[in-house]
């Protein structure tokens, strides 16, 4: 079976498409924040069932489903989670939850995966698989530090030798994947600084623990210390996204807070950053007398694609969708939680081109996000032809 030459799957994507589309337009519309994914789970339970497949639900919310018998040759991953955000597209199609959507795309990352289950399904049958692939349907993944590290202690990837994964892009044409080795995600963070201290009249500084002028240093005064205490190359980006102190202009109040996030693009510079931190955050708060309270919650290292399979991954994509389909992907400040995967075992997370060529460019994390739904047979093509390799033995 190893040397069986490897088939084309566009064939056997094409009569599955129009149930797939439909499946996305009703998690579309239905989209479930991270680990109230319950109907999301029992959606894609119902299509591996009808597939002929024996789904397992996870803890909560997800679903892990093998494919075929044998040695456990590949693990694929889709995150099944929405945002708090409100949808803008205007669709018919559109969520029917107020203040809940789909905005980054994983209702085609969820469709794109059930789709291969059911193409691998079929090889199954006919006994043309040559091994065993598990497709792992991960809840909460914009939530930190992730729902991946659940899923990881629930055994979803015990003897999985390597995995994969996809991610929407609307920046690249449909057709296309974008593939990069080495880092393609970043470390992300969030951090909560709350000061305390006298307050008093601005007229009379002096008496006071001025913790507005505090966190003004401390916003200019971190990001700046740590550029120059961490190499540069590594990317760490401290940046403030919620500052509040005082309600009146000639009161010096006795609390404040502001949040932001730390993003760093190497995984060796983010936990000495993170060491860092707190004692930069203090040592600038110090001359001002102030208590400082510092809530530093640890998020996702960056997702680090190994070699071997990004080769499986650009292999498939030009079998599948041409020479040209392999596009080079910029390292994203992003964090992704499948970090955590590819830190337990080899693996890679490929770029999904979501843009209808010629067509706008919506963003990720928008209420307006409308990706071009053509992508999820690219995807499943893509996706399939390298879950076919690997079950087959063959490295890419």
């Amino acid at each position: 079976m190893s040397n069986s030459p490897i088939p084309s799957i566009r064939g056997s994507v094409a009569p599955l498409l129009g149930g797939l589309i439909d499946f996305r337009r009703d998690l579309h519309a239905h989209p479930e924040l991270s680990t109230k994914e319950f109907r999301t789970t029992d959606r894609i339970v119902e299509a591996l069932e009808a597939a002929g497949l024996a789904p397992k639900r996870l803890q909560n919310t997800g679903v892990v489903v093998d494919i075929g018998d044998g040695p456990l040759r590949l693990a694929l991953r889709a995150d099944i989670d929405a945002l708090p955000v409100l949808e803008e597209t205007g669709l018919p199609y559109a969520s029917e939850h107020t203040g809940i959507a789909h905005a980054c795309g994983h209702d085609i990352h969820t469709t794109v995966m059930l789709g291969v289950a059911q193409v691998l399904a079929k090889f199954d049958a006919a006994g043309e698989l040559g091994g065993r692939v598990r497709v792992i349907f991960q809840p909460a993944e914009e939530v930190m530090p992730g729902g991946a590290l659940s899923v990881i202690e629930q055994g979803a990837l015990d003897g999985v030798p390597r995995i994969l994964a996809l991610h929407c892009d609307p920046r690249v044409d449909v057709g296309q994947i974008g593939t990069r080795i080495g880092a393609i995600t970043s470390a992300s963070d969030t951090i909560r600084i709350e000061l305390s201290g006298r307050g008093g009249h601005t007229s009379r500084p002096h008496l006071t623990e001025d913790l507005v002028f505090a966190l003004a240093e401390i916003a200019v005064s971190v990001p700046a210390v740590l550029s120059r205490r961490i190499d540069v190359r590594s990317g760490v980006s401290v940046v403030w996204g919620q500052m509040h102190a005082g309600s009146a202009p000639n009161a010096i109040p006795g609390h404040g807070f502001m949040a932001g996030t730390m993003r760093c693009l190497d995984a060796e510079a983010w936990y000495a950053a993170g060491e860092l931190l707190d004692k930069v955050v203090r040592e600038v708060a110090a001359p001002f007398g102030v208590e400082v309270a510092l809530e530093h919650t640890r998020g996702v290292p960056p997702v680090i694609n190994a070699d071997a399979e990004i080769s499986l991954l650009e292999a498939s994509a030009r079998a599948e969708l041409g020479e040209d389909a392999v596009v080079l992907a910029p390292q994203s400040m992003g964090g992704e939680d499948f970090a955590w995967m590819t830190q337990t075992v080899p693996g890679a997370l490929m770029r999904l081109g979501t843009r209808s060529p010629g067509g706008e460019t919506f963003d990720l994390h928008r209420g307006d996000y409308n990706p071009d739904e053509q992508a999820i047979s690219c995807g499943v093509s893509v996706m399939a032809a390298a879950a076919l390799r690997a079950a087959r033995g063959l490295r890419h």
